[in-house]
C-alpha cells in the first residue's frame, strides 16, 4: 500500500512538473529583412546583357541542369549521383544520425530486462546472531533466480526531451549536409562537363590558327624562293607558327585534369571512362533565370538550413546541461522467483517482486554543471554567430553571381560583335582575293583573326553558363529528395 501511494504521489509530481522542460523552447531565426541581394544604385547606368533577364521571386528549377537540354549532361550528373563515395559517405552518416536518434527516443522511455542467475552460496548463521544450524538450511547451497525488472526515469525537468530533440537537430544538420554534397556534386559534374567542351572548342580554334600559320609560311617560303620577298618575312611567319604551337600544351592540360576530375565525380577511376563528346554551341542557354527573394533563400540553401539545425541543436543542449542541475527520479519494479532446486523454481511460494524509486540530487560537484550550463550557452552564442556568417555569405555570393552573369552577357555581346566584324572581313579578303585586289597572305591574316575572335567568344560563352551553374547551386536548386528517383532533386 506504501508503495502505491508512492507511484500516486510520484505521478503527480510528474504531471504538475510535464511543463518544467528546462532551456529555452528553440525558435528559427527570422529571415533577413530585405527586398534584394543588390543595392539599387549598383548597376545603375550599366547596359543589359542579351537575351538574359532575371525573374525576381521565382521559384529555382528542380533538376536545374536539363535547362541546357544535354541528353549528355543527365546522363553525366545521374552516373555521378548512383556512383559518388561522398554522396554515399554522406547518405551513410544520415543514416548514423538517424539511428543515435532512434537510440535517444528509446532511452528515454521504460526498459524492462530479463535475467536468470545460479549462485553457488554458504550462510553463516553466526553472523546473524544465530546458533549453527539453527536454520533449516545446509551449509552450502545453491539459489536460482528468474523474473523480469522494468524501470523509468520519470523526467520530470526534461533533460531526456531536450536530448531527443538535439538528437533530431544533430540528425538534421546531417540531412542538410547530405543536400549539400548532393548539390556540389551535380554543380561539379556539370561544371567539369562544360569545362571540357569549352576546352575541346577551344583547341579546334587554335589548331585552326595553327593550320593557317602552316600555310602562311609555306606560301612566304615559295615566294622567298622566287625572290619576290625577304628573308625576314620567312622568319617572322615561323616565328609566328612557333608562338601559336605554344598556345596548346596549357588547355591540353587543362582537358586531361578536367577529365580526371570528372571520372572521379562519376566514382570512376579515370583510366577506365571516356568523356561524351559534348558540342559546347549545341547547349541551351536560358534567357529566363529565376532568381529566389531573400527571405525564400534562407529555407532552401542547405548550408543555412545546416547551419539554422546547429543552432536548435546548440539550445536544445542548454536544456541538457540545465536538467543536470535539477534531481533525478527513477521507478523500477520487479517480480521473479527463487528456489533451492529448479524444479521448485515455479512455485508460488517462490514469488518475489519489488516496487522502488530513488532520487538523486547533486550536492556538490566542484562547479561542473553549472560549468557546463555556461559553455552550452557559449556554444548557442557562437552557433547564432555562425548562422549569421552563413546567411551572410550566401547573400554575397548570388551578389557576386547575379553581377557576373550581368557582365558576361555584356562580355558575350561585345564578343559577339568582335566575331561579326572578324567574320565579315574574312569574307571581304575572300571577295577581293578572288577578284585579284588582294593576296593570299592577306586572307589568312584575316582566317586568322577570325579564329582568334572565335576564341574569345569561346570563353565568354563558357564564362557565362559556368556562372549560371553557380547561381542555380547558389540558390539552392536541385535538393534531395527522399522519394525521387535516382536523377531527380526537389
Amino acid at each position: 500500500m506504501a508503495a502505491l501511494r508512492f507511484k500516486g504521489v510520484a505521478l503527480c509530481l510528474a504531471v504538475t512538473c510535464a511543463g518544467c522542460t528546462q532551456g529555452p523552447d528553440f525558435v528559427p531565426p527570422p529571415p533577413p529583412a530585405v527586398a534584394d541581394y543588390i543595392a539599387a544604385d549598383e548597376a545603375k547606368g550599366e547596359a543589359p546583357g542579351p537575351t538574359q533577364l532575371f525573374l525576381s521571386g521565382e521559384g529555382v528549377t528542380a533538376a536545374w541542369w536539363t535547362l541546357f537540354q544535354a541528353p549528355e549532361i543527365d546522363a553525366l550528373v545521374a552516373q555521378g549521383i548512383a556512383g559518388s563515395p561522398t554522396l554515399a559517405s554522406a547518405t551513410a552518416r544520415l543514416s548514423e544520425a538517424q539511428q543515435t536518434l532512434a537510440a535517444a527516443v528509446g532511452a528515454a522511455g521504460p526498459a524492462v530486462d530479463f535475467a536468470a542467475s545460479a549462485t553457488r552460496e554458504k550462510l553463516n548463521t553466526a553472523s546473524f546472531g544465530l546458533q549453527p544450524n539453527s536454520l533449516p538450511l545446509p551449509a552450502n547451497f545453491n539459489v536460482y533466480q528468474v523474473g523480469p525488472t522494468a524501470r523509468y526515469a520519470l523526467d520530470i525537468f526534461g533533460g531526456a526531451r531536450r536530448q531527443i530533440e538535439q538528437a533530431s537537430a544533430l540528425a538534421e544538420v546531417r540531412r542538410y549536409q547530405r543536400d549539400a554534397a548532393w548539390q556540389s556534386l551535380t554543380g561539379n559534374i556539370v561544371t567539369e562537363a562544360i569545362w571540357m567542351a569549352t576546352l575541346r572548342a577551344e583547341l579546334q580554334a587554335i589548331q585552326d590558327i595553327i593550320e593557317i600559320d602552316r600555310q602562311n609560311l609555306g606560301l612566304v617560303r615559295t615566294e622567298r624562293r622566287s625572290g619576290t620577298v625577304p628573308d625576314i618575312d620567312v622568319t617572322t611567319a615561323n616565328s609566328q607558327l612557333a608562338a601559336d604551337e605554344t598556345m596548346l600544351p596549357g588547355p591540353q592540360q587543362q582537358r586531361d585534369v578536367a577529365r580526371h576530375a570528372l571520372a572521379v565525380l562519376l566514382g570512376l577511376p579515370p583510366a577506365d571512362w571516356q568523356p561524351p563528346e559534348l558540342d559546347l554551341s549545341a547547349l541551351t542557354l536560358p534567357s529566363r533565370i529565376p532568381v529566389s527573394l531573400p527571405s525564400a533563400l534562407v529555407h532552401q540553401r542547405p548550408d543555412i538550413l545546416a547551419a539554422e539545425a546547429q543552432l536548435h541543436a546548440a539550445s536544445a543542449r542548454i536544456g541538457v546541461a540545465t536538467a543536470r542541475i535539477y534531481p533525478d527520479i527513477t521507478l523500477s519494479a520487479s517480480i521473479g522467483a527463487a528456489a533451492l532446486d529448479p524444479a521448485h523454481l515455479f512455485n508460488q511460494t517462490g514469488l518475489l517482486w519489488s516496487i522502488a524509486a530513488g532520487l538523486s540530487q547533486p550536492v556538490f560537484d566542484g562547479g561542473m554543471r553549472e560549468a557546463e550550463r555556461r559553455g552550452a550557452l557559449a556554444s548557442f552564442q557562437a552557433a547564432a554567430a555562425d548562422y549569421r556568417e552563413v546567411v551572410l555569405q550566401a547573400f554575397g555570393q548570388v551578389a557576386d553571381l547575379l553581377r557576373a552573369l550581368s557582365h558576361d552577357g555584356q562580355m558575350l555581346a561585345a564578343e559577339q560583335r568582335a566575331l561579326d566584324i572578324a567574320s565579315e572581313s574574312k569574307t571581304l579578303h575572300k571577295i577581293r582575293y578572288s577578284g585579284g585586289g588582294s593576296g593570299i597572305l592577306e586572307l589568312l591574316d584575316a582566317e586568322r583573326q577570325y579564329q582568334r575572335a572565335r576564341l574569345g567568344y569561346i570563353e565568354a560563352q563558357s564564362r557565362r553558363i559556368r556562372d549560371l551553374i553557380q547561381l542555380q547551386v547558389a540558390m539552392g536548386a536541385g535538393r534531395w529528395q527522399d522519394d525521387a528517383p535516382a536523377g531527380e532533386g526537389r
